[in-house]
């Protein structure tokens, strides 16, 4: 099972990115076989990988090249293969893991998108160009997300409370 960290909506351009790499530490038990992240001055994006669809190319955060948004999951999406059919615009695919239609079906549905998806998961949306990010998981919440805000009001996101629990008020 993989591990991600978010922090969002950074106030003041607040390096944090030391703080979600001791976050990030925390879940390396989780994916000990990739680390990867992202980050700007407005989030900062880690995900611990445990590697099990698509285990040559299937590295997070996963980038959507035509617009430049950032994803993180935890899980597996069961009918990938059938929600990457509806899609009508072409993208650029850059792997063949079970997660990067997340981007693609955010892009030309938005939310509603949720609805259609058969899997257990958590994952972290993020959109440098407009600063927005969209969180959610599984709708039995399976998979684990914990959401917590700091006297700055960043919020932060992790699959264990441990990660975050020393920063959230």
């Amino acid at each position: 099972m993989c591990g991600i960290i978010g922090l969002f909506n950074i106030q003041n351009g607040k390096d944090l990115r030391s703080e979600a790499l001791k976050m990030a530490r925390t879940l390396r038990h989780r994916g000990p076989d990739w680390s990867g992240s992202y980050s700007d001055n407005f989030a900062v994006i880690m995900h611990e990988r445990l590697s099990i669809v698509d285990v040559d190319s299937g590295a997070q955060p996963l980038y959507d090249k035509n617009t430049g948004r950032v994803l993180a999951v935890n899980g597996e999406i069961y009918n990938h293969a059938s929600l990457a059919e509806k899609l009508k615009n072409t993208h650029d695919w850059q792997t063949h893991s079970d997660c990067e239609v997340l981007l693609y079906l955010y892009d030309e549905f938005g939310t509603d998108f949720l609805n259609d998806i058969d899997g257990i998961f958590a994952f972290s949306l993020y959109d440098p160009n407009t600063q927005e990010f969209f969180i959610a998981r599984d709708h039995i919440g399976i998979i684990p997300l914990y959401i917590g805000w700091d006297k700055n009001k960043t919020t932060y996101v992790a699959s264990e409370m441990k990660a975050i629990e020393p920063y959230c008020e």
